[in-house]
């Protein structure tokens, strides 16, 4: 693809996720269902509340949500060159869910605390994951890093299994369930000023270090020889990654598919190397979350949770692009 062509198609594709901002600005079931006319915002105080204190909040939240998942999922699956590795690989999803859960049962139910207990353990997760990895003693980095994940993974899961077990089934049990399915329905300004320092830092460093990931995505001793610093270049995008993921799990729940499927769709679009596909990624991951949250809180008059919607409209793309013919992903220009 030509420099120009290549930038023309990066403009729209941008253009195209801010009409999917402005236009889910006025989906919803205020004053009836699935549309807000424009003209309301200034004659209707209780619009402008809606939009402005509600509405917006959350739909950024989705946004950076969207992109944050996807840049962390292209970085993961190029590092470990792996294309099933997605950012509750490292155990982060299930960190941050126990964590919540921890918050829930036992500390408050306080929006904040939450986020920070999730956030906590979702960090943690990955600490321990890096930490056991480097008293495996065989095989290389990545299938060490793997086996820790999967190690770390089920512990928590397991860990939140125990939550439920001895959660109030009348009070705490419905709240903790509901959280784990995932979803914004709660997310404030607060909320996403909370995350934005995480998200912005997990972006720019993916993004910024988008020529790196190609040379990490190589074999060790290539990679190494054409001047890779292997193990400082993955713990910097390990952490900037991952964290963002967690702080924004924090306040969604477990959000599932979206940082697996959507860098595979970047990938059939804009070939193999990170140059062009990890940016558009986050583009597309971003309005993929937007309009998965329009339908979650459009589809029915009750809310549907944001992660039933992400994983089976993943779960189907997924199915797609494997069966799918006459569609190969494009080798480094």
């Amino acid at each position: 693809m030509k420099k120009k062509s290549l930038s023309r198609t990066f403009l729209f594709l941008g253009l195209g996720v801010m009409v999917i901002l402005l236009v889910s600005v006025f989906i919803g079931r205020y004053p009836e269902p699935y549309w807000l006319p424009p003209r309301l915002l200034y004659h209707d105080q209780l619009a402008r509340q809606l939009v402005l204190n509600l509405r917006l909040p959350r739909l950024l939240t989705a946004l950076l949500l969207g992109m944050t998942l996807s840049a962390a999922g292209s970085v993961l699956q190029m590092v470990f060159r792996n294309p099933l590795v997605e950012p509750g690989f490292l155990g982060v999803s299930q960190g941050a869910a126990f964590g919540a859960a921890v918050s829930i049962l036992w500390l408050t139910s306080h929006p904040l605390v939450i986020e920070l207990s999730a956030t906590f353990f979702g960090l943690l997760a990955l600490l321990i994951s890096y930490l056991l990895s480097t008293r495996i003693r065989y095989g290389g980095w990545v299938l060490r890093l793997i086996l820790s994940g999967v190690a770390v993974s089920a512990l928590f899961s397991a860990g939140i299994g125990v939550l439920k077990y001895i959660a109030d089934p009348l009070t705490e049990l419905p709240e903790l369930i509901f959280w784990l399915l995932g979803g914004l329905y709660s997310v404030t300004w607060r909320d996403f000023l909370f995350v934005l320092p995480f998200a912005l830092a997990g972006i720019t460093t993916a993004y910024v270090m988008r020529w790196r990931v190609n040379l990490l995505s190589l074999n060790d001793d290539t990679a190494f020889s054409l001047g890779a610093s292997l193990t400082r270049e993955r713990i910097i995008l390990l952490v900037a990654t991952i964290s963002a993921a967690a702080a924004l799990t924090a306040i969604s729940g477990v959000i599932g598919w979206v940082g697996l499927i959507v860098p595979h769709i970047s990938r059939r679009l804009f070939g193999a190397s990170a140059e062009k596909s990890l940016p558009a990624a986050m583009l597309i991951g971003g309005g993929f979350t937007v309009i998965a949250d329009d339908l979650a809180r459009t589809l029915l008059p009750g809310e549907i949770p944001l992660g039933i919607l992400t994983s089976a409209i993943g779960a189907g793309l997924f199915i797609y692009l494997m069966i799918s013919i006459g569609v190969k992903v494009r080798r480094h220009e």
